[in-house]
Parts: C-alpha cells; structure tokens; sequence
C-alpha cells in the first residue's frame, strides 16, 4: 500500500505509458508467458513488498504497475534477484483508468507488457490502492472524513483491471480504516464490494494483524481475497503467533510474537545523518523509558515538571521502541517527532526497517532518505504477504513450491 499523486489530474494530462529506465529490453516471445507458472500482475506496486510476498510463495511476477519513480526504480533495481520474471514496471497513474477517462493507460497495455492475451490470463492480480482517502492517521481532517477525496476512486482502478484482464484469482491490500462505519470509508468499501461481484468474483476478506504472522511489527491491514465464481473460494490465513496489541491480547497461533529486539538481534547498521532526532521536543526523548510516548511527561504519569496534558497527542508522539514487543506502526511520513524511535534515541535506520518490516537484508531501495522511508512505509511486509498467498495456493492456484524469504529471516518463522 502506497499513497497517491498528490494532484492524479485529468485523463488528458497523463502520458499513455512509460516504462521504467534502464529495465531489461526483452521482446516478448510468440508463445507468450506459457511457460510461466502462477504469472501474476502486479497494481500500485510500490517498491516491492506485496510481490516479494507471492514470489516467496510461489508465483511470478510479470508486470507491475507503479507511478513513483524511486519506487520503479527500487522494483527494478531488485528484479534479477527477486522478481526474475518481470518483464517491465510500468510507470503510469491510473487514476485515468479509475475515471473512465482516455489517453491513459489501459488493461490491454498491462497485459501485453506481461505477455499475456485474452487467451492466456494471468492466475492472480494482486495491489494495494492508495490508502491516503482512508488512512486513519489523517480523520482529523473533514475533508477525509466527509470522503471527498479524489483519491478514493483509485479502487476503481483495481475492479476495472480485475474485471477485463479476467484472472483466476485477486489480492487487494488496504489499510483497515476502509472498513470503518463513517461517511469516507462505509460507502467506498461497499461500493469496492458491489464491483467485484460485478466483475464475476466472489471474495472474503478479514483484517489481519502483521504481528500475528512473524513479522516484528503491529501493523492491521486489510486483505480481500476471490477467485472467478466457478471456482474454489480461497482462504485467508490462520495466525501463527500471538501476542498483546493496543492492550489486548490476540488470538493468534502458538509462537509469540516476534519482538523488536529478536529482529535487530546482530544487525551491524551503519549510522546516518537523519538518524539525529531534532525539532521542538527531540530532547526529551532520552529519558522516556523503551515502549512509552509523550505520556511519561505527564503530571498522570508522576512526572515532577509536567509538560504535556493527558492524551494532548497522538500515541506515536515521542513513541520509543521496546525490545520486548514488536514495534508499533511505521508511518511512511513520520513528522519531526513521531515514532517509533530507537531505543538508542534515534530514528530507525533503513537497515532496522527492513527487519522490521521483514524485507531482506539485502533488499535495495533507491532515492533519498525521505524516498526509502515513504517506500517502506508504505509496503506490505513481505512475510504477510506469503501467508495470504500460501494460504491462497490452497485454493488451487498454479504456483509453484513455496519457499521462505532470502535474507536473515527465514530462522523466525
């Protein structure tokens, strides 16, 4: 899940297509991808994390589509590694497909790109739309509230490819929001719902809670999971872990959780100059103690000179990791002061937010500092993603074996 262009513009304003530089200039055989097993075409890709997820469960990605350029770029840049079918990154806004609009880019671009044709779909489409219309952080506006967002219609992007490149099965990743009883999110979601079945697919779908699959972070996101009405409905996955989240215990599977400090454990991550903790409150940080926030300056808290008042802030205003838990969310734009922050004092350096998100180590992300932070923050974590498509493979789908993510990892479960 990514966020959207700030300004999507008209159908006319958008060019048709541009691929990604530098990417492997290969022509597309006469018989297609028959010989791809699970060929899978990939929307709003980002820089990877959902397609690292189905790769590691079998399938392969042919095509993606992505508007970012660093984040094009960072897909790129790991393809021969980890995504060695991919054919091209597409780099097009489809807001003009959402709308309806010409002059953008089109389903047929998409699948031919893929080497694919209306005899030969791919087995599964998979993508996050732009979760800025929905996101929970940002409630605080009415405009979000009150869902006029333009970006919303970016989830008709993904039922309209669904509906004409015709796959046997469908992933869609949002953020949880999407499925809240208020005016921005009861109406998109029903109406996301009412499309798919349009389309000719059944689907189920359930928030699952990134914890309680192995990855070392409290990150809920949204999974709807369908395949063609001829065939066998997938499932989504059961927990492998449990553990304690906003307070609460889930009901996960039989490991616990994987914590923070068991996902740093030996990682040598050389320092960066971002990692300084500045702006108006950055010197109280040190004496917050690990896993509390602002709360600790409290007079509620016994705080000798108090400086906030009680719930005056969001919870992940001066929010310090604790090596005991997993860590909290990860914003793809954290402000000046929000967290999670090391419990060293400092802000996490990208080697930390692989781990933490479950990228391999050796996973590159191209562009500046605030580039790969966007990009990371705005993934999938790639374990995640293999639990719901292993979980999917059991539905049928022609993948083949599944395998664990490379990288330091895979010892974890």
């Amino acid at each position: 899940m990514r966020r959207s262009p700030e300004h999507p513009g008209s159908a006319d304003e958008q060019p048709r297509l541009r691929l990604a530089a530098g990417m492997r200039d290969r022509p597309i055989p006469a018989h297609q991808n028959d010989g791809v097993t699970g060929a899978a075409v990939s929307l709003f890709s980002g820089a990877g994390g959902l397609d690292l997820g189905i790769e590691h469960a079998g399938f392969r990605t042919v095509a993606a589509v992505e508007w970012d350029d660093d984040a094009a770029d960072s897909m790129e840049k790991n393809a021969p590694t980890y995504f060695p079918e991919l054919r091209e990154v597409l780099r097009a806004n489809l807001y003009p497909l959402a709308t309806g609009g010409d002059g953008g880019i089109t389903t047929k671009d998409i699948l031919k790109v893929a080497g694919l044709s209306s005899r030969n779909r791919p087995e599964l489409l998979v993508g996050g739309p732009p979760c800025v219309a929905f996101s929970k952080s940002g409630f605080w506006l009415d405009w979000k509230r009150d869902g006029i967002d333009p970006a919303a219609s970016l989830l008709q992007a993904y039922t309209r490819v669904l509906a004409e490149a015709k796959p046997r099965f469908f992933i869609l990743e949002n953020v949880y929001a999407l499925t809240f009883n208020n005016k921005a999110s009861k109406p998109a979601f029903q109406r996301l719902l009412l499309e798919i079945e349009a389309a000719g697919y059944q689907c189920q779908w359930r928030v699952l809670h990134a914890a309680d699959y192995g990855v070392p972070q409290a990150r809920p996101r949204l999974f709807i999971v369908g395949s063609r009405k001829r065939d066998r409905l997938p499932e989504l996955p059961e927990p492998t872990h449990h553990g304690r989240w906003e307070r609460r215990q889930t009901e996960g599977g039989p490991l616990p959780h994987v914590t923070t400090g068991q996902a740093l454990a030996g990682l040598v991550a050389p320092p960066e100059p971002e990692e300084v903790v500045r702006g108006r409150w950055g010197h109280l940080l040190p004496e917050i103690p690990p896993g509390d926030n602002y709360l600790h300056y409290t007079a509620e808290r016994g705080h000798p000179d108090p400086i906030f008042e009680w719930r005056s802030r969001y919870w992940s205003f001066l929010l310090k990791l604790d090596p005991g838990r997993p860590s909290p969310t990860i914003q793809a734009q954290p402000g000046p002061n929000v967290g999670p922050f090391h419990w060293e004092n400092r802000r996490l350096r990208v080697a930390e937010l692989r781990r933490l998100f479950t990228f391999p180590d050796d996973y590159a992300f191209v562009g500046r500092r605030s580039s790969v932070q966007s990009q990371i923050g705005n993934s999938v974590p790639p374990q995640l993603a293999q639990h719901v498509a292993v979980a999917l493979a059991g539905a049928g789908v022609h993948a083949t074996a599944p395998g664990l993510p490379a990288g330091r990892r895979a010892e974890r479960g």
